[in-house]
């Protein structure tokens, strides 16, 4: 084989590596991934790094479950799904803070918070959500809203922090940061569990804003808001997002972006 061959060679074999690297990930890939022993570990930096094209209806995560997919793997393709869904929306580009900026670079829609003095994404988790009784709001007469419960596989988050915490949250277009709700998880034997109602808690009744935390905000850039945590003590919470309740029905499932504060 010639010389001149032999560089055509390796550059066709170097063109279909990157090709292959930037193939977008999909439910059957994630699968795939999961039959060949892949670790968790790896497959969520694999769809945290690469383009996903995941379908993640309520029959599609049920299907992915049975074939062996974890809460935290499900979690990150719902994220991932609902960060390029809303970018598609808005013909947004991820956005980046200006570079005398303390904000986390090259952010997408989502939770960080801050540890070591490095900005780190916050990995939301899988709720499972189960209707309880009703309630009525104090402001509204005669408007009857379901009681929901929360819960979350696993005793504690992966994102661990210390007090004071400092978490930026970057919403999607068309959601405030006032329907973000901050609940304080109760620890279970092996899992975690709050309470809510659909349509936000504000002002109700019937013990349901027993886990909401008030938190004050800071905006910072369009759709960028900053939190600053100063006073909560050691525990599990979560920041749970508007939409994350998408039916009463016993097979709803949501996500939370969810932390741990250790002493």
């Amino acid at each position: 084989m010639s010389r001149l061959m032999l560089v055509v060679l390796l550059l066709l074999l170097s063109s279909g590596m990157r090709s292959w690297g930037q193939e977008a990930l999909t439910n059957d890939s994630v699968v795939k991934l999961i039959k060949a022993g892949v670790s968790e570990s790896v497959i969520l930096s694999m769809i945290t790094s690469q383009p996903g094209n995941y379908t993640v209806t309520a029959d599609a995560v049920i299907r992915l479950k049975a074939e062996g997919v974890s809460e935290k793997v499900l979690a990150a393709m719902i994220s991932k799904a609902g960060a390029g869904h809303a970018q598609a929306a808005s013909g947004a580009s991820p956005v980046e803070g200006p570079a005398d900026s303390d904000l986390p670079k090259d952010m997408e829609i989502g939770a960080y918070y801050k540890k070591g003095g490095r900005w780190l994404e916050m990995m939301p988790e899988v709720v499972n959500w189960k209707t309880g009784g009703v309630i009525k709001t104090v402001v509204t007469v005669n408007v009857v809203k379901p009681d929901i419960n929360g819960h979350i596989q696993g005793p504690h988050s992966s994102n661990s922090a210390t007090s004071p915490l400092e978490v930026v949250i970057y919403t999607p277009e068309g959601e405030a940061i006032t329907e973000y709700q901050l609940i304080h998880l109760r620890e279970q034997k092996g899992s975690r569990e709050f309470r809510t109602v659909t349509g936000g808690v504000f002002h109700a009744s019937g013990g349901a804003t027993r886990d909401v935390v008030p938190f004050e905000e800071k905006k910072v850039a369009n759709r960028i808001y900053r939190v600053l945590l100063p006073n909560l003590g050691a525990g599990e919470y979560g920041f749970l997002p508007p939409g994350a309740i998408s039916s009463a029905s016993s097979a709803s499932i949501g996500k939370m972006y969810t932390f741990r504060l250790v002493e």
